[in-house]
């Protein structure tokens, strides 16, 4: 079960955007989602275009390394560091930091334009959702229309893997809003103000996460 501490990170945002309150409860299923794959082992997968393709690795950088708090390289895997590279151990444990598993499909520019020129450029997201995904794992797709079709492909072949499904979009959802687990779609039309909403956001879903996984009890 998600903590309270970390749930609590939704109302900051919402006091911060009060506007995005009618995203209160897809926010929190969202989370619960998140931090459910993550207990279990599993990873994230983030995909989207342009602007969204950018939020993308801002989000695999922000779970893959620290963000707001410390996280510190637990005994157990400190103990290995000196069994296997005790000359670089203390080294490894002063600057490696917890991860949550996370990437970034937009990152793969060989296999991406490999497989646009040789297949079909809007399967390329789907073909790394094949390739990388396993039942239990999130992909969360960002698409600002609702309708990006290499986005929704990605979604598509997600469900048929069995892996669950965050939409991060505008007012309308698009089809994404009907393909997806759990559809956030922020209150704005235009394309820039809806990315506006996206940023803080997904900020808000890393800090409650770092909070769940790496904070105090």
């Amino acid at each position: 079960m998600t903590k309270a501490a970390s749930k609590l990170k939704i109302e900051e945002l919402i006091s911060r955007y009060p506007a995005l309150s009618v995203c209160r409860d897809s926010l929190n299923d969202a989370l619960d989602m998140l931090c459910e794959s993550f207990r279990s082992g599993h990873k994230l997968m983030v995909c989207g275009n342009g602007g969204s393709a950018a939020d993308a690795e801002h989000i695999v950088g922000e779970l893959m390394k620290g963000f707001l708090l410390p996280r510190t390289i637990d005994e157990e895997l400190y103990r290995r560091m000196r069994e296997i590279c005790p000359d670089e151990a203390d080294y490894f444990r002063e600057n490696l930091q917890g991860a949550l598993p996370a990437v970034a499909l937009v990152d793969q520019a060989a296999l991406n334009t490999a497989f646009a020129n040789d297949q079909a450029a809007d399967l390329s997201f789907a073909q790394q959702v094949l390739g990388l995904g396993r039942a239990g794992d999130v992909l969360l797709a960002i698409t600002t229309s609702g309708n990006s079709r290499n986005v929704l492909y990605a979604m598509q072949t997600a469900k048929v893997k069995g892996i669950g499904t965050i939409a991060l979009t505008g007012r309308s959802g698009g089809r994404a809003r009907t393909l997806a687990d759990v559809s956030v779609c922020v209150p704005e039309d235009e394309t820039y103000r809806i990315q506006e909403y996206h940023l803080p956001i997904y900020h808000m879903l890393c800090m409650a996460l770092e909070q769940e996984f790496f904070g105090e009890e």
